[in-house]
């Protein structure tokens, strides 16, 4: 069974930095791309950052140049480093990856999310 589980996300001011992680654990035989979404209150969710297996990367407009997306393939871990954080980034950040499990198929799997909050 391959689980992924967010850790990073709390209460920052407007300005403010906070990096997200992801762990993906279980039968993994291999992982293609990670990325991460965000769902604001009300609003449908939206991909924020994803990276393949190669480390290619690509971003959403919204955070390009404060968002980084990075990888540590040795421990199955995706980040987000997050700075010059904006109320408006205020949402649940889901981490997302496309694994291929030791038995099985490959398919997408969804952590259960973690709160980020931009507010003074």
């Amino acid at each position: 069974q391959v689980q992924l589980v967010e850790s990073g996300g709390g209460l920052v001011q407007p300005g403010g930095s906070l990096r997200l992680s992801c762990a993906a654990s279980g039968s993994i035989f291999s992982i293609n791309a990670m990325g991460w979404y965000r769902q604001a209150p009300g609003k449908q969710r939206e991909l924020v950052a994803v990276i393949t297996s190669g480390g290619s990367t690509n971003y959403a407009d919204s955070v390009k140049g404060r968002f980084t997306i990075s990888r540590d393939n040795a421990k199955n871990t995706v980040y987000l480093q997050m700075n010059s954080l904006k109320p408006e980034d205020t949402a649940v950040y889901y981490c997302n990856a496309h694994i291929t499990p030791r038995a099985g198929f490959n398919m997408d799997y969804w952590g259960k999310g973690t709160l980020v909050t931009v507010s003074s």
